[in-house]
């Protein structure tokens, strides 16, 4: 297995660079540990000394001019070691050792990346060339934010080419109730403004405490929480002067009951709950040259509103409404943002959505997708990634699902009731549920499966047929008259028939009950006409003829197949191997339900249409190295380019589901290992290179659009990379 050596600061040790790190390197070997490991190479000093977690390799005596070359000579000798990752900033090597670095990537003969995490404006000669040269000795360098890549370029002369932009990673948080959490910290009915870091005199903390009297008088509930110890270097340098500065001036302005010192290095699950109960967070750096900051780009994340001094990563990430600027050392100006985010909801509210927007695209498994390409690209491996799969997750499943049945939609990850619930939903749950239950006989399975049972119930009528669209109050809504059932009726015979063939090691009842519900569809089961309702008719027809065997069973399959194929050759022509005229929603289904079809009957022509149907499928929707399903802006008609974005979960995971049954039937190697590139689509095999699948939530994102995910986390969504994730465990 290839393995990569990161040449870093690393915990224990305290310090912002180390944390990066160990964040990243979590991200990279949890989403790529089949396919490399990532390795560290410690960086020490004679005062800075720590035991390391198994991870570490080796370790770096910054201070000794003899390690340089030991480490090189141990670097050049290990055979696993594909690549170096170097995190650089000015003040490790200090104290004459630049010269020790340099050499040292000189002397390495393995592809080097180096990190820069500072990229100052205005070098003098020497921290000029220094930067020169550490460019030249590396075969990528990546930067932060757009501005140090120009600076890199137009001031230190490094090639474009050469520089890659990956912006500071951010944690992807569940979104915990804010009120529930302030109660725990003991903050209950407060507005939360925080800030957290190691703190230095640099923070300029004193800026907000100086504010925070003109927020006071609009908001009396106002306190502000400081997070963070004070930096282990200023401590030996200053002791704890600057925080005793600090302490000193919220007695002299009268503060105490509204700022509260959290003195310690928190533990990230905790400060992650800390962030999260904020308001408004703050960072108030005076320093003009910081290049990046990974606080406020964690608050964001959070989902705070964000108010920061104008240093450039804070300019290129806070445009666009996505924030507040604010003057260096301003209280004046800094009191009147506050103020603003607190009084005006609407514009807050606005500001949190449009940072937490951006963020998404920070989130530490899309910075380990983007690091992994650089990886690939500087070491010149075409191989493609392999993505590890996650571990199932139905943390978002049980967050949609209530007592009457899965809710609709969801405002991020938070169920909107408002929404109401549909049977398409709670049909696909009841299918994933009892897949769940067929591979792992686990009991939670039981906790929700006599729901999305009795929610089919609840929308089947008098004549077998089923409404789709219920509301909060739990009535049928005017929708059900306004849009064509078809395909919802045919979802839920599909998830009756499934059930019916999967209730082994459930109540008997249970099967019973679906066994009535679907001989009461059958009742209205030829009035079905759309393409797709034949298709999910089909399926589970397919299902339930397994356990309930008889010749009426395979008469409606067969008619629904015939229906199918003369639609089929009514279409169908060279360059167009298709049922309709165009590419619409779910189109997998199709040629899937004729395999289902063949299957029951051992009619060959179903088995024929099904495979040159889906051969020609898989051809639109696999152009390049990853799939592109049809998109739900326009659909795709013949001889028209296919519009780009606009792609669905729901679509990619029936492709998915009907890649293992093409696999199953006939063996082609093409149909798994487009199984595995529909699947990792969820996983940042996309467009943006960037997760779809939601690992914090357990949820997964409405959909792929052309710069950016949908927020949004809705059952459809849920429910369809459950399916495919629990599909690509067969």
């Amino acid at each position: 297995m290839k393995e990569i050596l990161c040449i870093t600061t690393y915990p224990p040790r305290e310090c912002g660079i180390a944390t990066y790190s160990d964040d990243l390197i979590k991200a990279l070997n949890n989403k790529f540990k089949d396919f490399f490991l990532i390795k560290v190479c410690a960086l020490e000093s004679e005062t800075e000394k720590h035991t390391y977690p198994n991870r570490v390799k080796y370790k770096l005596n910054t201070s000794n001019s003899e390690d340089y070359k030991i480490i090189t000579e141990k670097i050049n000798n290990d055979k696993t070691i594909e690549l170096v990752l170097i995190q650089h900033e000015f003040g490790f090597y200090a104290n004459g050792h630049e010269d020790d670095f340099l050499q040292m990537l000189k002397n390495i003969h393995k592809p080097i990346i180096g990190v820069f995490h500072t990229v100052l404006p205005e070098p003098n000669n020497n921290l000029k060339k220094n930067v020169q040269d550490i460019a030249a000795y590396c075969g990528g360098i990546i930067v932060m934010t757009h501005k140090s890549a120009n600076l890199l370029h137009t001031i230190y002369g490094v090639p474009e080419e050469k520089i890659h932009v990956i912006p500071h990673g951010t944690h992807l948080v569940p979104h915990l109730d804010k009120e529930e959490l302030k109660e725990k910290y003991g903050v209950a009915g407060r507005t939360v403004l925080s800030t957290f870091g190691l703190l230095s005199a640099g923070k300029s903390i004193e800026t907000t405490l100086d504010a925070l009297p003109a927020i006071i008088k609009t908001d009396p509930s106002v306190i502000f929480l400081i997070l963070g110890k004070t930096h282990p270097t200023v401590v030996k340098n200053e002791g704890e002067s600057y925080r005793n500065m600090l302490e000193k001036k919220v007695e002299t302005l009268h503060l105490e009951k509204h700022v509260r010192f959290v003195n310690s290095y928190l533990e990230l699950s905790t400060l992650l709950e800390y962030l999260q109960l904020t308001d408004i967070y703050l960072f108030t750096s005076r320093d003009p040259n910081q290049a990046v900051s990974g606080t406020f780009v964690y608050a964001l994340s959070c989902g705070c509103a964000c108010v920061s001094t104008p240093i450039p990563h804070a300019l290129e990430v806070l445009s666009d409404n996505s924030g507040v600027i604010v003057e260096f050392r301003n209280p004046e100006k800094l009191a009147e943002a506050v103020n603003k985010l607190i009084t005006d909801k609407k514009f807050r509210d606005h500001v949190r959505i449009n940072g937490l927007q951006k963020m998404v695209a920070t989130a530490w498994e899309n910075s380990a997708i983007s690091h992994a390409r650089v990886f690939q690209h500087v070491a010149g491996n075409t191989d493609p990634l392999h993505y590890t799969i996650p571990p199932v997750n139905l943390r978002h499943i049980k967050r949609l699902t209530r007592n009457f049945g899965m809710v609709q939609f969801s405002v991020i990850n938070s169920p909107d009731l408002t929404s109401g619930y549909t049977l398409d939903d709670n049909a696909r749950a009841m299918i994933a549920m009892c897949l769940l239950h067929h591979q792992t006989k686990e009991n939670v399975c039981k906790n929700y499966i006599p729901t999305y049972l009795k929610f089919i119930e609840h929308c089947q009528l008098e004549d077998g047929s089923f409404m789709n669209y219920v509301d909060e109050k739990q009535n049928f809504t005017p929708q059900n008259q306004e849009v064509n059932l078809d395909d919802s009726n045919g979802r839920a015979l599909w998830a009756l028939g499934y059930f019916t063939s999967h209730s082994h090691g459930l109540p008997e009842e249970w099967a019973k009950q679906a066994t009535r519900l679907f001989r009461q569809a059958q009742n209205h089961i030829q009035e079905l006409q759309s393409p797709r309702a034949l298709a999910f008719a089909i399926k589970g027809l397919y299902f339930y003829h397994k356990v309930h065997k008889s010749p009426e069973n395979l008469s409606l399959i067969q008619d629904f197949a015939d229906r199918l194929v003369n639609l089929y050759n009514q279409v169908a022509h060279p360059g167009w191997e298709w049922f309709e005229k165009y590419l619409t929603y779910a189109n997998s289904v199709l040629p899937e339900a004729l395999l289902c079809a063949y299957w029951a009957t051992h009619i060959t022509r179903y088995r024929t249409v099904a495979e040159t149907s889906f051969e020609f499928l898989l051809r639109k929707i696999f152009p390049n190295e990853h799939i592109k399903v049809i998109s739900n802006k326009t659909w795709l008609k013949e001889n028209e380019e296919s519009y780009e974005y606009g792609e669905q979960p729901i679509d990619v995971a029936y492709t998915v589901i009907a890649c293992a049954k093409f696999f199953h039937e006939f063996h082609k190697k093409d149909y798994h290992d487009k199984q595995m590139l529909a699947f990792n689509w969820f996983l940042g095999a996309n467009h943006l290179h960037q997760i779809i699948y939601n690992p914090s939530t357990g949820g997964c994102y409405d959909g792929l659009e052309k710069e950016n995910v949908n927020l949004n986390q809705g059952a459809e969504s849920a429910v369809s990379y459950l399916m495919a994730r629990l599909i690509m465990e067969e």
